[in-house]
């Protein structure tokens, strides 16, 4: 695919921190005065080479030192939504982790108002229409989660949902039924984290016990034949990130991947860059390495786009016109 002919398509497994490339993580702590423990651009990116999600994990937290001012925040998501527009993306669900933040001392008007001002203007500025999902760290409490969920409500925070992400082993669904309970009542849209690391239980406790209309990752679905006969059935969303369960881990190498097998069992998929600036590419990379590895042609490449559209929250005459324009790509 060239530039000029990425696929239109919809980004759904986004986490605007993942997006902080090295050289702007060392601008930000130049203008804030930070010491990174690994000053230079050669040595930052040697630390990208992860072992599983905890290694990254660790980085991912470490390099969020930079994000100090709203200025920091905007810069950042302006910056995705820039690289974004050039892959394809033409509508964006982006998740924020509020609680990295507070836990750093950082307001919640800082951060959500950071990333939300340049949101505000992605549509005018470069074509792409957002919603923002305040997503919760399963490895800290039900209680923090519940106390940021009510403090984003009382600021009226422009939030279209929330979801769970960070280290999912050891932290089930269960844990979290009191704030997806208070979310639904908020009116606020519910996806989250599961099957990547977990087992497929955790998938079943994501739909059964939190509600969750989209499942971000659940590639471990397909180790439970009556979950992914469910799956097919009721078309639940899964957003798929190959590339970053490469590098992760999660799959040895992408020629193991299952998104052939999820496609072939009539899963509703679709694929996403997750934390793109650390796991080796945006949703066009990742279009472009599925289709060296797997052979896909243009139409299961259109398939694919068309389940990220149809799966997202944007209004329908939106969801209209990008399946209009999908429609028109000359693959």
């Amino acid at each position: 695919m060239t530039t000029s002919n990425r696929v239109p398509t919809a980004e759904l497994h986004l986490h605007i921190e993942g997006t902080l490339e090295p050289e702007l993580i060392l601008d930000l702590a130049a203008r804030n005065g930070i010491t990174l423990p690994h000053p230079t651009l050669a040595e930052l990116r040697a630390q990208y080479e992860f072992t599983d999600l905890q290694s990254f994990l660790d980085l991912y937290y470490a390099n969020m030192a930079v994000l100090v001012t709203e200025a920091d925040f905007a810069d950042m998501t302006r910056a995705y939504l820039h690289r974004a527009a050039a892959a394809g993306v033409r509508h964006a669900e982006i998740m924020i982790d509020p609680q990295a933040h507070l836990s750093r001392g950082v307001p919640l008007a800082t951060s959500v108002g950071g990333v939300a001002a340049a949101l505000a203007e992605s549509e005018s500025r470069f074509g792409i229409t957002t919603g923002l999902i305040a997503a919760f760290l399963r490895d800290e409490s039900e209680e923090s989660a519940l106390a940021v969920l009510e403090e984003l409500l009382a600021m009226d925070a422009p939030i279209i949902g929330i979801g769970l992400d960070s280290a999912e082993v050891g932290n089930p669904p269960s844990k979290f039924v009191r704030l997806y309970n208070r979310a639904r009542a908020a009116g606020l849209r519910l996806v989250a984290h599961a099957g990547e690391e977990g087992p497929p239980a955790y998938v079943w406790d994501t739909l059964d016990l939190l509600g969750a209309e989209r499942i971000d990752h659940g590639i471990r679905s397909v180790e439970d034949a009556a979950l992914v006969r469910r799956l097919a059935e009721e078309q639940v969303p899964l957003t798929v990130c190959p590339l970053s369960n490469v590098r992760l881990r999660a799959v040895d190498t992408l020629d193991g991947h299952p998104l052939p097998r999820m496609l072939a069992a009539g899963l509703n998929v679709c694929v996403n860059s997750d934390d793109p600036a650390y796991f080796g590419g945006y949703v066009d990379d990742n279009f472009t390495a599925l289709r060296t590895t797997f052979g896909f042609d243009a139409e299961t490449v259109r398939t694919l786009a068309g389940n990220s559209i149809r799966s997202s929250f944007a209004a329908d005459a939106r969801k209209a016109e990008l399946l209009e324009e999908l429609d028109a790509w000359q693959g």
